[in-house]
């Protein structure tokens, strides 16, 4: 039987994880050409999406982390019985991991750029600096990921206790070979 404390702990840390990344979206650096006596520079706003973006992806890695130990990362331990709960179990594994990956790319990556600030400045006579910042959807994406990892991982605990459990229920049925007379 599937751990239900696991099962929320696990929803509570995508959900916090989910709320900081879509936070970072609406929260990404912003920067403003400016120009003063001599020179054009460009200032930036607060750099809170950062910090935002890194918490989302501390959050949904020790989600992962609580899934990958609680069912032993599927490859430790006892072998599961053939049946369909562990075929959905080795499907969920790979898609889940699929999606961690990308969710965890988009976050990092996205608090990374989010971060770099041009320093250029350039006489008044030039082209103006250009002011880079992060574009639009990146910290949205890792959002939209961490919801399906969550989802994923959740089912992929599932169906992992479902064959686990099914795999001690046939153990203390069937002991082994009977020997007797016909």
């Amino acid at each position: 039987m599937a751990s239900k404390l696991l099962l929320v702990v696990v929803f509570v840390l995508d959900l916090i994880a989910f709320a900081l990344a879509v936070a970072a979206e609406q929260r990404r650096t912003k920067g403003k050409q400016t120009t003063n006596a001599t020179r054009n520079y460009c200032v930036y706003d607060s750099d809170i999406a950062t910090g935002l973006g890194v918490g989302s992806f501390l959050f949904l890695m020790a989600s992962q982390i609580l899934i990958a130990v609680a069912s032993r990362c599927l490859c430790c331990g006892k072998a599961l019985r053939p049946s369909a709960p562990r075929a959905w179990a080795i499907c969920l594994f790979i898609t889940c991991w699929v999606t961690f990956i990308i969710a965890e790319a988009c976050l990092l990556a996205g608090s990374v750029r989010n971060a770099y600030h041009t320093k250029y400045t350039t006489k008044l006579t030039d082209n103006p600096p250009s002011c880079e910042t992060l574009r639009r959807g990146i910290f949205g994406a890792g959002a939209a990921f961490v919801v399906l990892t969550g989802v994923i991982s959740e089912l992929y605990y599932v169906s992992y206790s479902k064959a686990n459990d099914d795999h001690r229920s046939s153990y203390a049925r069937d002991t082994g070979v009977r020997m007797g007379n016909l």
